[in-house]
């Protein structure tokens, strides 16, 4: 029997909402809290043990765990988490100190996987049941505040706080992130003129992507300076079909999870075409992590959730209001106002390179200011994510010719303009 065969038949008697831990208090709204996106809820100080070696500023390092408001896609007020880190280094560049709002890479749909809850000892562990969380955003995080920058990092709408963390949601990743912002400018003391920058890759680089496009309409007031959206998901259904089967396959499950959360009409054809060991699947997934499913789920194949053996995308495409769905997620349709790079590794086995090249050919066509870079990392291990998919990541991040340095560009005021493909 396959591993997921063996788990979808494991799975079948257990009840998910059950075997939740507590919500720790901090995650916990208030019953009334102020409404207005970016409004501060709460704070509380953080104390960061995992630091960057070169940090060279007190450690542990200080931060703040946040509170915010932003708001779901409907428009409906939501309190969301994150992790506020300040700067007291000078600014290693010109102007005014700016502020990094950074879009965490895929952590899970479990509130335990929150990136917050990992930021202190860089590793989360939970023991009931048994969770592994990782802060994935600790080098990213920290090369940015030893370069004198303000940094936030969102735990995404629904994860650590209650309800479903809807994965890969663009409007409300977006949301996230612009309010995110608006928070930074409260806890700083500074105003709507700082200038800005959106950070991501993988769900992180579809976040910043969304936040992008979506800041001349949603957040006008904000200088945003420039983005980078690495690897972002723009095409969900292309995404869908990639992943599937994939060492972490297990994530289509948070975003079906997500997308039935928010379009709960989905449910009725969605029955009829998922088995009711696949519903339990869907509900453990909806509790874990990104490195609990490569433990638990690994190389996840959708075709053993269908009643008839076929992919669930296979399914999706039939649904006339699913095929509605999915464009309404997908990201290009509108028009960034900023500079924008976009990466993807032309051999990357979890977020298809076309479409990350599609949504910035898309930016370009409506006039948008877009640089994209392909990494030409040659191919390691189809399927297993981890050199395919992060190897590019680490490359485009941090390697020569990097994000880092095409912010800091921005923020520096050095001119760019029109569209640029490599």
């Amino acid at each position: 029997m396959s591993v997921v065969a063996t788990t979808l038949c494991t799975v079948t008697a257990i009840n998910p909402a059950a075997a939740a831990p507590a919500i720790p208090e901090f995650y916990q709204p208030p019953a009334n809290f102020p409404t207005g996106p970016g409004s501060v809820i709460r704070t509380e100080p953080m104390t960061l043990r995992a630091s960057l070696p070169d940090y060279n500023g007190p450690w542990p390092a200080p931060a703040q765990r946040v509170m915010y408001t932003s708001r779901l896609q409907d428009g409906t007020p939501a309190a969301v988490t994150g992790t506020y880190i300040d700067s007291s280094k000078p600014w290693q560049g010109t102007g005014e100190r700016p502020t990094v709002v950074i879009g965490p890479g895929t952590m899970g749909q479990g509130d335990q996987c929150a990136p917050s809850r990992a930021f202190p000892d860089a590793l989360l562990i939970q023991t009931d049941p048994l969770s592994m969380s990782a802060n994935q955003e600790l080098f990213s995080a920290g090369t940015w505040n030893a370069l004198g920058a303000r940094v936030f990092v969102t735990d995404y709408i629904g994860l650590g706080t209650p309800g479903v963390h809807t994965y890969v949601n663009r409007i409300e990743e977006a949301h996230a992130m612009l309010d995110a912002a608006r928070a930074a400018n409260i806890l700083s003391g500074t105003g709507s003129d700082t200038p800005l920058a959106f950070w991501g890759y993988s769900q992180g680089g579809g976040a910043a992507a969304a936040a992008a496009e979506l800041q001349p309409s949603y957040a006008p007031e904000l200088n945003l300076a420039g983005t980078w959206a690495g690897a972002p998901p723009a095409d969900l259904r292309s995404v869908l079909g990639q992943i599937d089967g994939n060492l972490i396959g297990g994530v289509v499950g948070f975003n079906i999870n997500g997308l039935l959360a928010r379009y709960p009409d989905l449910n009725t054809s969605l029955d009829k075409r998922i088995t009711p060991q696949g519903r339990a699947l869907l509900g453990q997934l909806s509790t874990e992590c990104v490195g609990d499913i490569i433990v638990k789920h690994p190389f996840m194949r959708t075709d053993a959730l269908t009643v008839d053996g076929r992919p669930l995308l296979a399914h999706l495409d039939e649904i006339p209001e699913a095929a509605t769905i999915l464009d309404e997620q997908r990201i290009g349709n509108l028009t960034p106002t900023s500079p924008v790079l976009v990466t993807s590794g032309i051999n990357d086995d979890t977020i298809p390179y076309s479409q990350a090249r599609g949504l910035a050919q898309s930016w370009c066509s409506r006039g948008a200011t877009v640089t994209f870079r392909t990494n030409d990392l040659p191919p390691i291990a189809p399927g297993t994510t981890f050199a395919n998919h992060f190897g590019p990541e680490i490359i485009d991040g941090f390697g020569p010719n990097n994000a880092f340095d095409y912010l800091r560009d921005r923020f520096n005021g050095v001119p760019v303009s029109g569209c640029q493909f490599d």
